[in-house]
């Protein structure tokens, strides 16, 4: 097949919107197709993953069927509801996509995705197809029709259809349906995970109807907890009901994307697993959550992060892995699924991820200024607690001074990075503001002498004195957007000289236009191949250090730019491609906690 023939069977990946029930979510696209779907939870094996694989990968599409139409999509304000709307010749029709979260205090969860289908205006014609394809499309299912639908067994998951619609057996196990809708009228499809031996039970108008009102209720009582009326509401908000989306309620933990493999170059090998949850997102997401004013969720965060710590007391590695799952679990095996052809062509799909058994020094760093985050926000590090921050600060102490792979997780080999020995400066000099403002015990000169020699250390073998710049690792003259964050952390004056000769090497050489490049690869060699797009978090970094440096006229257009990036619904996937497109596994947590973080600042700074 021509590559121009195989791009036509995948939607760009920016043209989905997000629902979910904080266990997990599915992607829905303009044309009414969801093509990505894990059950029960973000890293269980996909149910729908046609998009890493048209033909093969599985899916659940209700479309007009007719030609000549065309489609609009948008959220009902403030939830996280999507609503996809198709413009016919015949009439306007629309797709409602929700999933209902948990009910308070409930101690189990059903995972329904519900999709009601409406004629709005004159006649419509739908064709709906409802095509599992299990673990990633490895195991075969059986297919049976009930009374109120189908039910679809595989070995390890059972997924029952329930609708009042005539439903077609086809070849494969798949099952469709044509339903004929006038001005007014509306069917639903409600697919439900099912224990062994159930059958799909009738879900009435009235129920769903129900559901509806109750998941519109959750979402917009939890958004109006915000904190947030400034200028960017909309965007702030919309990344905000985003990271919640991506919050898998049993533990608070968040993952960094919802997807595996999607490229960050079409046709590359750089296609990772990002279901996940990463270390260092941790004093991101805490910070954006607290500046909100969502300290329950803060708290469940932190509660998962102290409670890694405590696991990993004791390890030969290190008290951290730079990831875990989403459970906690420290075993993430990378495999890659050949069957698959991935999203447009591009090999491999992945799943697992073997970066989690890299050294990556920074994650401690982001640890400890989480905590400093909570403790000044009125969550205290209790004293048990302070014992295994003592430990871990003990054992950071002792092994900081060494090469490690770096905050992009490079496959090229370990290096002296300058954004590692910055993070390993913030855990130490946030551990000791801790201390001291709660009078905790820590051996006082041993903490500072050694958070005065790493500082010590990045001003003399990170600074560049040609360059006049911090350079991205020790004994190179590479730059580095990683580097943005100096001032963010607090290392460095924002309107400091050396600063800024760093934010105006950085904006010469790494940005386009508003877009900002992590490093150039071919100057500095990370051992993967092919080329990547800009990250998308890079660019509100970048705008938020504008900001602090007081250019504030700047900071606001280059925001303003990179709101014109999202997609139609809000959404940023990682990485913005050269034409624009969005690349990467989608939507990714770190650059929507970015957002909020430069727009709330730039906002304050405009007053």
């Amino acid at each position: 097949m021509s590559g121009a023939a195989r791009h036509q069977r995948y939607l760009p990946i920016a043209e989905h919107g997000l629902i979910g029930d904080l266990h997990t979510v599915a992607l829905v696209g303009t044309d009414g197709t969801i093509d990505w779907y894990c059950c029960p939870r973000f890293d269980a094996p996909s149910v729908f993953a046609a998009l890493l694989d048209a033909e093969h990968g599985g899916l659940f599409r209700i479309s007009p069927d007719s030609v000549g139409w065309s489609s609009k999509q948008l959220y009902l304000p403030d939830t996280t509801i999507l609503i996809t709307r198709f413009l016919t010749p015949d009439g306007v029709g629309e797709v409602q996509d929700f999933m209902p979260p948990p009910r308070t205090g409930a101690t189990t969860h059903r995972h329904r995705l519900i999709r009601r289908v409406l004629a709005v205006r004159g006649r419509m014609h739908f064709v709906v197809d409802v095509a599992p394809r299990f673990d990633y499309a490895r195991a075969r299912h059986e297919v049976t029709l009930t009374p109120h639908g189908a039910l679809f067994r595989s070995p390890q998951l059972e997924l029952g259809l329930s609708t009042s619609c005539p439903l077609q057996v086809l070849d494969g196990g798949d099952v469709r349906a044509r339903l004929e809708l006038g001005a007014g009228e509306a069917a639903t499809f409600v697919l439900d995970r099912v224990e062994d031996g159930e059958a799909p039970v009738p879900c009435s108008d009235v129920e769903i109807a129900a559901a509806f009102d109750a998941t519109v209720a959750f979402w917009r009582g939890w958004v109006r907890r915000s904190r947030y009326g400034g200028r960017w509401r909309e965007m702030v908000h919309r990344s905000a009901l985003t990271l919640k989306l991506l919050t898998y309620a049993p533990t608070g933990a968040i993952v960094a994307a919802p997807t595996t493999s999607l490229p960050e170059e079409l046709g590359g090998a750089r296609n990772w697993d990002y279901r996940y949850t990463w270390m260092r997102d941790a004093a991101f997401s805490l910070y954006a959550l607290l500046r909100l004013g969502f300290t329950e969720e803060a708290g469940a965060f932190m509660s998962w992060l102290q409670e890694r710590v405590r696991h990993g007391v004791g390890r030969e590695s290190g008290p951290l892995q730079i990831m875990y799952g989403i459970d906690g679990r420290e075993d993430l095996p990378e495999a890659e699924l050949p069957h698959l052809e991935g999203y447009r062509g591009s090999r491999p799909v992945r799943i697992g991820n073997g970066a989690a058994t890299q050294l990556q020094l920074d994650v401690y760093g982001e640890l400890m200024d989480s905590l400093y985050l909570c403790n000044k926000q009125g969550l205290p590090v209790y004293q048990d607690g302070w014992a295994e921050v003592t430990r871990t600060i003990e054992w950071l102490i002792e092994h900081w001074d060494q090469p490690d792979e770096g905050i992009w997780e490079t496959r090229g080999g370990r290096r002296n990075y300058t954004h590692s020995r910055l993070m390993c400066w913030v855990a130490v000099e946030r551990a000791i503001r801790i201390a001291l403002q709660r009078g905790l015990p820590f051996d006082i000169l041993r903490w500072m002498t050694v958070r005065d020699r790493i500082y010590r250390q990045i001003t003399v073998r990170g600074w560049h004195p040609d360059r006049q710049a911090f350079v991205q690792h020790y004994g190179s003259d590479v730059l580095d957007a990683s580097l943005l964050l100096m001032p963010l952390v607090k290392f460095i004056a924002p309107t400091d000289p050396r600063w800024i000769s760093t934010l105006d090497a950085i904006t010469a050489e790494l940005v386009s236009d508003s877009l900002v490049y992590r490093y150039h690869a071919d100057a500095s060699p990370d051992g993967l191949t092919g080329q990547e797009a800009t990250f998308s978090m890079c660019s509100f970094w970048w705008v938020e250090a504008l900001t602090r440096a007081g250019r504030l006229d700047q900071a606001q257009l280059a925001l303003e730019k990179m709101l014109t990036y999202a997609n139609h619904v809000g959404l940023y996937s990682e990485e913005i491609g050269p034409t624009g497109e969005q690349l990467g596994n989608f939507p990714q947590a770190f650059t929507h906690l970015a957002l909020i973080s430069a727009a709330y600042n730039l906002d304050h700074a405009l007053g």
